[in-house]
């Protein structure tokens, strides 16, 4: 159906095909209309929008084994680590896992100490703690684990949550690209290191959620790897699925070298904050599309929760897509791949001069 909207408002006109038609209509200006085709595999999410569409097309998927959330939580014999925790899918997990009795560990970039105080009067349990730091400095995921041993702090579940979709290409302060920081290098270091440094326990999970998205890359660029390349809008997302790419690799390759459990996720389309940074204009269609047709925080967190809850004693990696088990694309799981992914991320470590501690 095609409802009549009154003028500034937003027009969502969706098919049953592959095309996805958007209208945004102001009074006094033309009418605008976005068309995408998104019928292909690959170059679904190479594109603001079609990342968007792709999101809306993918939330009601019925392929693959689906799994259930065990009926009540109980985490009190449990302590949780979380990063990016201060809203959307992070703060719905922190919630949900509070509430279920953790010991819970936030660390975010900001929100301190009103998050932590906020999560206690939701939840009613008092063993919050939070620890402040910057995932686009590696000075301060260097020192993350550090601080955690000194406080006397094991980790059982390690969530890795946080993650960012610039408007464009930045560097960090050590020179690198500021979403390949965030969404993959410090994620890397910082769960290698609370590995190696034993923060996280012996029999302890790894929960990284990651993106549908990492299957858009058509194949791994090794001699650009952790070199800043600039890049507009336009490219963004495409980066960010490449990224995710490296993310995913990371998971499978950290089941073969460990003996941790290793999950990772695609949450589906979340309402949330993700794309704070895209250009005003769009921002009126982001947030319809978001409201309309993108799954609340809580209900997206429903993967991350059955990973929480779940006995990781029968695989060492396991990937969902929303609420049903998929394999990852064939570039994250060929294990040359991995073995390269990384020794190249120890490279730019070291060469940046910052420490590894030897693996067990």
């Amino acid at each position: 159906c095609n409802p009549v909207f009154p003028a500034n408002h937003t027009q969502v006109n969706i098919s049953t095909e592959n095309q996805i038609g958007l209208s945004l209509l102001h009074y006094g200006k033309r009418r605008f209309r976005i068309t995408i085709n998104i019928m292909s595999k690959k170059g679904k999410y190479d594109s603001p929008w079609k990342a968007t569409l792709q999101g809306i097309k993918d939330r009601n998927r019925t392929e693959g084994e689906a799994v259930q959330l065990p009926d009540t939580f109980d985490l009190s014999d449990k302590t949780v680590f979380i990063t990016g925790a201060s809203a959307g899918l992070g703060w719905a997990t922190a919630v949900r896992c509070a509430a279920a009795g953790c010991k819970l560990i936030i660390a975010n970039r900001s929100g301190f100490p009103e998050k932590v105080n906020e999560l206690q009067e939701i939840t009613g349990n008092s063993q919050i703690s939070g620890y402040k730091v910057d995932l686009s400095d590696l000075d301060q995921v260097r020192d993350l684990p550090a601080r955690l041993a000194a406080d006397g702090i094991s980790i059982d579940i390690l969530i890795s949550n946080a993650a960012m979709v610039p408007l464009k290409a930045r560097k960090t302060r050590q020179g690198l690209e500021e979403m390949f920081v965030v969404n993959y290098l410090a994620p890397f270091y910082m769960i290698r290191e609370l590995i190696a440094q034993q923060v996280l326990v012996e029999s302890g999970k790894v929960i990284i959620v990651s993106s549908e998205s990492h299957r858009n890359a058509q194949d791994i660029d090794w001699a650009s790897f952790g070199a800043f390349e600039p890049y507009s809008m336009k490219q963004t997302v495409g980066r960010y699925g490449y990224f995710k790419l490296f993310l995913t690799a990371f998971a499978k390759e950290l089941s073969r070298r460990t003996g941790h459990p290793v999950r990772s996720l695609c949450p589906g389309p979340v309402n949330s904050s993700i794309a704070r940074e895209a250009p005003g204009w769009m921002q009126p269609l982001l947030k319809m599309a978001f409201s309309l047709f993108f799954r609340s925080p809580e209900k997206a967190s429903d993967p991350v929760m059955y990973f929480v809850s779940e006995d990781s004693a029968e695989k060492a990696f396991d990937y969902l897509f929303l609420m049903r088990r998929k394999e990852i694309d064939e570039k994250a799981i060929d294990e040359a791949n991995g073995q390269r992914l990384w020794k190249e991320s120890e490279a730019l470590l070291t060469s940046l001069d910052y420490p590894l501690t030897p693996m067990k």
